[in-house]
């Protein structure tokens, strides 16, 4: 899977977050060399 621009991703051993900044075809490490999930956009607050 390749970097999204502007999405973050995140560690799940650690917790560490990470923003991408720019678009690639590797893939975000960390912690003994697992991947970094993709975070799901956070809601905002409803306007009502």
């Amino acid at each position: 899977m390749a970097n999204q621009l502007g999405k973050r991703y995140q560690c799940d051993v650690c917790g560490a977050t990470v923003l991408c900044t720019k678009a690639g075809d590797g893939v975000v490490k960390c912690c003994d060399g697992k991947d970094m999930t993709l975070q799901q956009p956070r809601q905002l607050p409803s306007s009502d």
